[in-house]
């Protein structure tokens, strides 16, 4: 059977029209309707039905389906051996990290890494997600959980750390904190889902807030530091990006820090691409 004919039938079984399923691959729509016709009568089937601009699997689509399905996982499998075995140190990486360590962590390194391996080029996906290898979103991942999945190698780095901050702004208009206490009324910037980090800040560490002290919160790392560099609140920021401006201080620096593991993460497979490795081992070198 032909390959473009399979993917062309998967591809519109899993998005469900003709035109999602065209956008995925990249092609006309008129062309892919011609491929999911091709093979409907090279198997003597219908596989969809035509309800209005809806298409509907038939019967013997769904039975064709989780065998297709197979053929597109062993697709992606082959793929991703041949990139691993890919022995250039030329191309493309791709690079996963949180946006405060996309923004600030990996930038200075980046420089040294071009200077190192001038024909590589790297594409940084900032996302607070975990980004799947196994699909390729990215070739190699910092995270601040220990990978589980076992088709990843993964490397311990160097841990980081995070304190309390406030925009001096903010310390001359409310006071600074002297004591533990005083945060009972101060105002705080969070991120992400604010009761976690209440949960940490008010149960693991004792301190005496409330989700009303949450005034602000962000969904990224990055937009909750400019909040808190803008004066509206504390906020829990990452050392590596407070470092970089003078406008905000570390309030109550006796408190124990808040722990951020890094880890390394990349597939097996393309582990053994000599450009990944290279990548890799650098960025182990750097973070450890």
């Amino acid at each position: 059977m032909d390959w473009n004919l399979i993917r062309a039938f998967l591809a519109t079984a899993e998005t469900g029209s003709l035109s999602a399923a065209a956008r995925e691959l990249k092609l006309t729509q008129p062309t892919l309707s011609r491929q999911v016709s091709a093979l409907e009568a090279s198997l003597g089937i219908l596989l969809f039905d035509r309800v209005g601009r809806s298409l509907v699997l038939t019967p013997s689509g769904k039975d064709l389906l989780v065998h297709v399905r197979r053929m597109g996982e062993a697709a992606e499998e082959l793929a991703l051996v041949a990139s691993g075995q890919a022995q250039s140190i030329e191309g493309l990486v791709k690079i996963s990290a949180s946006d405060i360590v996309a923004a600030y962590v990996l930038p200075p390194l980046l420089r040294q890494l071009h200077e190192r391996a001038p024909g590589i080029r790297v594409e940084v996906v900032a996302s607070n997600g975990l980004s799947d290898i196994l699909r390729r979103e990215a070739d190699i991942a910092i995270r601040h959980v220990r990978p589980a999945q076992p088709d990843l190698v993964a490397r311990r780095c160097r841990d980081s750390a995070a304190h309390l901050y406030a925009a001096r702004s903010y310390l001359v208009a409310r006071g600074r904190p002297e004591r533990v206490e005083d945060l009972a009324t101060a105002e705080f910037v969070g991120f992400f889902r604010v009761e976690d980090l209440l949960a940490a800040l008010r149960d693991e560490r004792g301190l005496p807030l409330t989700v009303e002290n949450f005034r602000w919160s962000a969904n990224s790392f990055v937009v909750a530091l400019e909040m808190v560099r803008q004066g509206l609140g504390i906020g829990v920021v990452q050392r590596e990006a407070a470092e970089r401006h003078d406008d905000i201080v570390q309030v109550l620096p006796e408190l124990d820090p808040f722990p951020i593991p890094v880890w390394l993460a990349t597939h097996a497979e393309l582990h053994t691409s000599r450009r990944i490795r290279l990548v890799f081992d650098f960025l182990a070198e750097m973070l450890g």
